[in-house]
């Protein structure tokens, strides 16, 4: 069984459980307006809307802190969940990384730790993005993902199921563009 809430470090950046303790330093990260402006709930970046969000993802599991090293300074989220269209394969998404480090081999990184981590025992790995986010999907494409439908589903489990677009990344694909 896959552990998905592990601590996975690199050369440049970690990542590990968030846990209730990190709400301020995470909402540092995520107060730029800008991180938003693509994503379904373009106001996250305000304190109010923010800790709701916060709370749920922390209650939902699979929940990681991005951070840089070395320091520790908290710079983004990801989370891994079981994907909706696909029961018991696993899915990567809800990231975010300050917008300072856009551009740069941030995503890369943060990808890179999660995926790996994944593919040790899993064949294949889903996004759900919604779909006015062209950043995201331009990104996970950069990843060797493939869109592959549609799906409407709850994904933090909180009672609202949203329309999402999904990507498909398959082991042989993810080897293909990261080398391993």
């Amino acid at each position: 069984m896959i552990d998905i809430q592990p601590i996975l470090v690199g050369p440049d950046f970690r990542i590990r459980p968030l846990v209730a303790a990190d709400r301020d330093n995470l909402y540092i990260a995520a107060r730029d307006p800008l991180i938003w402006e693509q994503h379904p709930a373009r106001n996250r970046h305000q304190r109010n809307v923010f800790d709701g969000y916060f709370s749920t993802l922390v209650a939902a599991g699979g929940a990681l802190a991005f951070e840089e090293r070395p320091g520790g300074r908290i710079v983004g989220y990801s989370r891994y969940y079981e994907a909706p269209n696909a029961p018991g394969e696993w899915s990567v998404g809800f990231t975010f990384i300050e917008k300072r480090l856009w551009g740069g081999a941030a995503n890369m990184a943060l990808k890179t730790l999660m995926l790996d981590h994944l593919f040790i025992t899993e064949p294949r790995v889903w996004f759900h993005i919604g779909k006015d986010n062209i950043r995201s999907q331009k990104g996970t494409g950069k990843l060797g993902a493939v869109a592959d439908g549609r799906c409407h589903a709850d994904l933090l489990g909180a009672g609202n199921a949203e329309a999402f677009l999904t990507f498909r990344l398959d082991a042989a694909a993810w080897a293909a563009v990261s080398g391993r």
